[in-house]
């Protein structure tokens, strides 16, 4: 009979992982603050249900736990999601703006008051579970999804999420998916026979090159001075304590 921690740690004969990783609640919440002390210079991910701002990264407005954009569709999905559970909520008047925008840059038919309504918008518990819900649909769930197939441990679920948080859940070569693909032409899976951290150190090679060729995402120190440190130390299982820095700002989570 397994304990619980080969439990955890056990594969499948495919190379699939099987235990828990970041479906552990606690690994999840590192996990989101991981990727807020990116986004928002906060380990408080939950402060940012709020956030609002245009980057001016040609996605019109970020926004929320995740950064929904304007621009790329998934603040409309997260607007109408909203408004389904909950009509004639603040931002509802805002869906025909939403559409009109939705992949482009343009604010047209938000501004000047969408940012005060998505911030009082932001107060009320059924907008923050949909924020949580789609992250989870989008981002969260096909990450790890994903990363279990690959035969990935905590990290490289993480790896996965924060790729897919910045660079979307495409096929295109700028996407999590076509940066998946060119990973793979480097270095197998654990799931295929490969080495957990030679195939890491791949993904991580084309993500970085990835978001070199975006002026909003060169700064790639979420990759070496964060997940490169954890893969360094030979931290697959995402244990804390955790020490990084990202933009020069050093944070420590203890447990």
């Amino acid at each position: 009979m397994l304990t619980a921690a080969l439990l955890t740690l056990s594969l499948t004969v495919t190379g699939t992982v099987t235990g828990t990783g970041l479906a552990d609640p606690h690994k999840k919440d590192i996990a989101m603050r991981l990727v807020s002390s990116a986004e928002n210079s906060s380990l408080d991910w939950k402060a940012q249900y709020g956030y609002i701002e245009n980057i001016k990264d040609e996605r019109g407005y970020t926004a929320g736990i995740i950064g929904f954009c304007s621009g790329t569709g998934d603040m409309l999905e997260l607007v109408e999601l909203y408004t389904k559970r909950k009509p004639g909520n603040v931002l509802a008047r805002y869906l025909p703006a939403l559409r009109k925008v939705n992949g482009t840059d343009s604010l047209k038919g938000l501004e000047p008051t969408f940012i005060k309504d998505w911030k009082t918008a932001a107060k009320d518990p059924a907008f923050q579970q949909a924020q949580n819900d789609e992250r989870d649909r989008v981002y969260f769930d096909p990450a790890v999804k994903q990363a279990k197939k690959d035969g990935l441990r905590t990290l490289g679920q993480f790896v996965y999420y924060d790729a897919m948080v910045m660079h979307g859940p495409g096929a295109d070569k700028m996407s999590f998916g076509g940066i998946r693909k060119a990973a793979l032409a480097k270095a197998k899976t654990p799931a295929q026979g490969g080495d957990e951290v030679t195939y890491l150190n791949a993904f991580l090679d084309v993500r970085k090159a990835a978001m070199k060729a975006e002026e909003a995402h060169e700064d790639t120190t979420r990759v070496d001075t964060m997940q490169r440190v954890f893969l360094k130390n030979g931290n697959l299982d995402l244990n804390p304590p955790l020490t990084w820095k990202v933009y020069g700002d050093r944070y420590t989570i203890k447990k």
